[in-house]
């Protein structure tokens, strides 16, 4: 399979969720600032969901660039992906009507580890393909921010059970720190790209 069919589904699918999550933004049940106020929960909801999934597509979007071909275990990687970033428009629901919440903290909390660690997987995949996977791996680096983010949220875990509101403040923290565009990849790109200058 080439790429290009993979990345598509791959659009549609987060494109799919992100119009679900925005369906379950209801009218204010009155015309009033309260009846307002009384929705802003899950609003905040919405705007964090909506935070991690444009991350995924633009991460996601880079990473396909080191693929020149889709074995079956990146395809069923992809699909794990894919399968955990499907079930944020449901936790950011429950969440949203239940903000302080134990229970619905801590499912969102693990949807998005799993998901972070599903994007590990494909990763660690692509990188050990023949052909671009070198360059990849140089780019990558150590993964810092990916590590990070791990652990992050993992303690997240753990303070959802005794401080639900520090655990979602961790979350965003971590969207924060994955807000500002990942270059490494645009910038290995660009290296394996530039014609040999004389002298090289």
């Amino acid at each position: 399979m080439g790429k290009g069919r993979m990345e598509a589904f791959s659009d549609g699918v987060l494109a799919i969720i992100i119009t679900i999550m925005v369906l379950d933004l209801h009218a204010p049940a009155a015309a009033t600032a309260a009846a307002l106020a009384a929705l802003l929960p899950s609003f905040l909801g919405y705007l964090l969901s909506f935070v991690y999934v444009a991350i995924y597509w633009n991460n996601h979007h880079h990473l396909v660039h080191a693929l020149q071909r889709v074995s079956g275990a990146i395809l069923w990687a992809n699909l794990h992906l894919l399968f955990w970033l499907s079930l944020i428009p449901w936790a950011t629901r429950w969440l949203g009507e239940y903000p302080g919440a134990v229970l619905p903290t801590f499912v969102y909390g693990l949807i998005l580890l799993m998901a972070a660690l599903a994007y590990f997987l494909l990763q660690r995949l692509i990188m050990d393909q023949d052909g671009n996977g070198a360059w990849l791996r140089r780019a990558i680096g150590a993964d810092g921010k990916g590590k990070l983010s791990l652990l992050c949220y993992t303690l997240a875990l753990c303070l959802a059970v005794v401080a639900p509101i520090a655990a979602q403040g961790l979350f965003v923290v971590v969207a924060l720190l994955w807000l500002i565009p990942d270059r490494r990849i645009e910038r290995a790109l660009r290296i394996a790209d530039e014609p040999a200058r004389p002298g090289r």
